[in-house]
């Protein structure tokens, strides 16, 4: 397979997408902070346990935008400056008063924009709207989740056990006895296609997915390794399968609760599999005319378009492909 002509079809990545500066430089700046929660013109995304507002309006889906004035109270957190001038805050607090059906409690599926009334807002996380938001949305969503996740791990120090303060608009912890700071951290795993000599693919099934649902194979990076040594490493691990030539096509965040997943394609060198039971429950070798019977069947089920996942098989298989988890 030609990896390099493929490498321009991964995107796009659905939780990669951003229209904001970060503005790392102000937020420091706590004249500036202020200055800009007083502005009118400000708007805030409300998040809860990694949920989100959000409202259909006629054909588009979009995050619940409140001024300032009318945010709840609770941690605050600079998202960045629009292109218009326009700065974005997150503020982690309960969600009240909204709608919490069924639809909007599944913890993977993708929501269809059928299933959102047009104006009553609702509360969805990013696996179920992220594909339906605009780039603004989907990355003001991506980081105010990530910055939330992580802050609610973090209200102690790791090093005396003291009470943290929320600083540097929400971009710093600060332990109030002894002055250490802690920053946001990310988790960087890789996440890899892995083909063979006669072109066909690897996926598995993890032993908690139901039977069908299938996906290339994943894990995290650990302390002191390359990206290139992980992806044979866990590949090796859970199949027992050899690669080489590992090719790293893009990433994308994962705030699940704090990940960064990068894609890689690489080659196999032998095809038996040898698989930890731990890991992996069933790993099989798919040509693209088999992969397509299989979905058109709903013998398989591929992650859906929000994951780099799905990116990475269409990006093997030459084009769109149906059946999402």
């Amino acid at each position: 397979m030609d990896i390099t002509a493929q490498e321009g079809l991964l995107g796009p990545l659905l939780l990669a997408r951003s229209a904001i500066d970060r503005s790392a430089m102000l937020r420091n700046d706590a004249e500036w902070l202020k200055r800009a929660w007083a502005d009118g013109a400000s708007r805030v995304v409300v998040v809860d346990d990694g949920q989100a507002l959000v409202r259909r309006n006629g054909e588009q889906t979009a995050l619940v935008l409140l001024p300032t004035a009318e945010a709840p109270e609770g941690e605050r957190y600079l998202l960045g400056v629009d292109t218009e001038g326009v700065v974005y805050f997150a503020v982690s607090a309960p969600l009240a008063g909204v709608s919490h059906g069924d639809a909007f409690n599944r913890l993977v599926a993708p929501l269809a924009p059928s299933e959102l009334q047009d104006g009553r807002p609702v509360a969805a996380g990013l696996r179920q709207v992220g594909p339906l938001l605009d780039d603004l949305d989907a990355g003001l969503l991506v980081y105010a989740v990530a910055l939330e996740a992580w802050h609610s791990t973090h209200e102690f120090c790791p090093r005396c056990g003291s009470r943290t303060e929320v600083r540097a608009g929400g971009h710093v912890r600060v332990c109030l006895k002894d002055g250490s700071q802690h920053f946001p951290r990310v988790d960087p795993a890789v996440i890899m296609m892995i083909h063979d000599d006669e072109d066909r693919c690897l996926l598995a099934r993890g032993p908690q997915w139901p039977e069908g649902r299938l996906s290339v194979l994943a894990g995290f990076v650990e302390p002191g390794e390359s990206l290139e040594h992980a992806v044979a490493r866990e590949v090796m691990e859970e199949v027992g399968v050899h690669i080489a030539d590992p090719r790293y096509l893009g990433s994308q965040p994962w705030p699940f609760p704090r990940s960064l997943m990068l894609g890689f394609f690489a080659r196999a060198t032998t095809t038996e599999f040898v698989l930890d039971p731990e890991e992996i429950a069933e790993a099989h070798w798919f040509s693209r005319a088999e992969l397509l019977a299989a979905l058109e069947s709903g013998a398989v089920r591929l992650p859906s378009e929000v994951s780099i996942a799905r990116r990475l098989i269409e990006t093997w298989y030459g084009g769109p492909l149906v059946g999402d988890w």
